[in-house]
């Protein structure tokens, strides 16, 4: 039976169907589309201009433009700390991604191609690990490498010594740090690509006498190869814009990098807003650069396209006694990604005070920090606000991604319009979007600089491309036959969309709202900027906790909200593979 697609006719239809609306028409565009596109217009330009006009103007106390200049781009190009502070951050995004993926790629193996016992227990470890806030993760490293921490007190009492022997306020304990942060994303990235493999190619190599590990090498390393140098180039992006580990690790070993550049001239008294802007503006191109290059390697991975289209059964290596030293090394990794980080923080929580990991201080464990931080007003209204800002900015993005999504895919005229500005925001590191925002709200005529309102606009405009990548994905499983059935029964675009479309789409669109909430809730950047003194949410609370000394209640109070993200975590997982939902 032959089937004719008329995905393409359907915006025709529809609109033949809505002749009320055609004399409203603009050479043909639909009024809807030149809408939603004037309103993504709208949230994104003024943001980039004055991200702009900072970086070009002397900037006055208030914030306001004062006379042009290129003074700040001159100092920057001609003054030593960029290019220290550049070669800084390439290598630590470098270092980040070499981790993350030598992890990724081992943990992927070992779950996907081998028979290691337990080995589907790693799944559920990394889904958890997406519920630990950025900034607490990497607060639980500095309680585990630092002075006190048990780490450096296990190797003084070996090695006899009496000064601390590791310095994790190093360019090295931020590699870590970030590095180990990823792994557990880059594992979830890689299972697919392992599990997609034809394990005919590894069977073929071992009969020919190849050991597990040249077959690894040879065979299973370089089928996997696309997808693993695509996911370099993203972490890679991914650590070089972070900002968490640089200002809690670097920032106190005097090790800076151009993120927390763009912290530091606006924490200056005054605030070194023009500095801030040319900073970003730099950072911005290199991201672009960055993401060029991921766009082309993506491009041209059917280079190395194995698939064939023969069927075959998804099989795994018996690595027969090998099996207990890859459950072994499991084990390691579970440790240092999740059970370390997690006992650590959990021990600081239920003890009166933070001075190392001892015998004597289990007597001394009470829920003293878990009252404080439930009777404390100002960590009920960080939870509050936070809940709030995740809730706002999952529930604004997620429907109108998912009506100029159904415009795209069904090609509306103009409507791809709609797909870049709503991808646009990708290009921009989430401190650079912080300080064009922040440039934004201060030169309005209306008092919006830290409110709660501010940071939830930004993340809205920050995280529009990946509410667009899970409608689109969405749409696409829609039939296009159920929408012409609808016009052709006289439906109107509006009702079409509300009727049909919105109850098909409804599961994406969950899974949509879920990992906005996810990722809005636990970033830093946007917030530390934005934020005002009625506006706090809870990882500023963490970051500004951990400055100020704070660690037993910041414990506490990390630990009850690392549970309840891990339930959102869990629930997007589900979601997103029970429907089939990826980034694409």
């Amino acid at each position: 039976m032959t089937t004719t697609n008329h995905s393409v006719d359907l915006p025709q239809q529809l609109a033949g169907k809505a002749a009320s609306a055609d004399r409203w028409h603009l050479f043909g565009y639909s009024p809807l589309v030149l809408a939603l596109a004037a309103i993504l217009i709208l949230f994104i330009l003024p943001a980039v201009i004055y991200l702009g006009q900072a970086s070009l103007h002397e900037t006055n106390f208030d914030g306001s433009f004062g006379d042009f200049t290129f003074g700040y781009y001159v100092a920057l190009v001609t003054g030593d700390q960029f290019i220290n502070n550049l070669t800084n951050a390439l290598l630590y995004a470098a270092g980040s991604a070499v981790v993350a993926i030598g992890i990724g790629v081992t943990l992927a193996w070992i779950v996907e191609r081998t028979n290691t016992p337990f080995r589907h227990w790693v799944m559920i470890v990394s889904i958890v690990s997406l519920g630990i806030p950025s900034v607490l993760y990497t607060i639980s490293f500095l309680m585990l490498l630092g002075k006190v921490g048990p780490f450096n007190q296990f190797l003084m009492w070996v090695f006899g010594a009496e000064e601390p022997i590791l310095n994790v306020y190093s360019l090295w304990g931020m590699i870590l740090v970030e590095g180990v942060e990823f792994a557990p994303l880059s594992f979830l990235l890689l299972s697919p690509v392992f599990r997609s493999n034809d394990a005919s190619f590894e069977e073929a190599s071992m009969m020919s006498g190849a050991g597990i590990l040249r077959t690894f090498h040879n065979i299973t390393f370089k089928l996997a190869m696309p997808g693993i140098l695509a996911l370099v180039i993203l972490i890679f992006i991914r650590a070089f814009e972070s900002f968490e580990t640089p200002a809690l690790v670097g920032l106190p070993g005097n090790v800076s990098v151009l993120t927390t550049d763009i912290y530091e001239s606006i924490e200056e008294l005054p605030a070194n807003y023009g500095q801030a802007g040319a900073f970003s503006v730099v950072l911005l191109f290199i991201v672009v650069g960055m993401l060029w290059a991921y766009n082309r390697l993506s491009r041209n991975a059917e280079r190395f396209q194995t698939i064939t289209g023969r069927g075959f059964r998804p099989r795994v290596m018996d690595l027969g006694r090998w099996r207990w030293a890859s459950l072994a090394m499991l084990v390691v990794l579970f440790m240092v990604i999740i059970g370390f980080p997690i006992g650590i923080v959990l021990w600081v929580s239920l003890v009166p005070y933070y001075d190392g990991v001892s015998l004597e201080a289990i007597k001394l464990f009470s829920f003293d920090n878990y009252r404080t931080v439930a009777k404390a007003g100002s960590f009920r209204d960080a939870v509050g606000n936070t809940v709030i800002l995740g809730a706002s900015a999952a529930s604004m993005v997620a429907p109108f991604t998912a009506l100029c999504a159904w415009l795209a895919v069904r090609r509306y005229k103009g409507a791809w319009m709609l797909d870049q500005l709503a991808t646009a925001p990708l290009i921009f590191p989430a401190i650079v979007m912080g300080v064009a925002f922040l440039q934004l709200v201060l030169n309005m005529p209306f008092g919006l600089y830290g409110t709660l309102l501010s940071i939830i606009i930004a993340s809205m405009v920050r995280y529009l491309p990946y509410g667009m990548r899970y409608a689109y994905a969405g749409i696409l499983q829609i039939h296009s036959e159920l929408e012409e059935a609808s016009a052709m029964s006289g439906a109107s675009q509006s009702t079409t969309f509300v009727r049909i479309v919105l109850p098909l789409v409804a599961p994406a669109m969950l899974t949509c709202w879920l990992f906005v909430f996810l990722v809005s809730v636990k970033a830093v950047s946007i917030p530390i900027l934005l934020a005002g003194p009625r506006s706090q949410v809870v990882a500023i609370t963490l970051f500004d906790m951990w400055k100020n000394g704070i660690t037993n209640e910041l414990a506490a109070l990390g630990m009850t909200w690392t549970a309840f993200m891990t339930m959102v975590s869990i629930s997007f997982y589900w979601l997103a593979k029970r429907y089939g939902l990826t980034l694409r």
